[in-house]
């Protein structure tokens, strides 16, 4: 969608990114929450978690996504310290942009949330 943000984004458009293969592109957080706090956006565009996993296609670029995981936390040099991975979906889980994106944080020790 060219009038997405994080299509774009994820197209390379914002500068340079922290990691990628053909599926996923990984930049920083503008707003980070947490001294590592990188963002793991499909180059797809899928609304949110649900539209992804709703189709073949989706829940195969979930497992890829799973794959590549261990790759992204160990270039983001989380591997041994932990980290906490989130996504939000819709406007009561503070979805702010309706394309699918992935919150990896850590490099500190995390506060509580629910």
């Amino acid at each position: 969608m060219k009038d997405c943000l994080f299509c774009r984004l994820a197209a390379g458009a914002g500068g340079p990114l922290l990691w990628e293969n053909e599926d996923l592109s990984v930049f920083a957080d503008i707003n980070p929450a947490a001294k590592v706090h990188w963002l793991i956006v499909p180059k797809a565009h899928y609304e949110n978690i649900i539209d992804l996993c709703s189709t073949e296609e989706g829940c195969e670029l979930f497992r890829r996504f799973g794959e590549a995981l261990p790759e992204i936390v160990a270039q983001a040099g989380l591997t041994e310290s932990g980290f906490r991975l989130i996504v939000n979906c819709g406007r009561d889980g503070r979805q702010t942009v309706g394309h699918l994106h992935f919150h990896l944080l850590g490099g500190e020790r995390l506060g509580v949330h629910v």
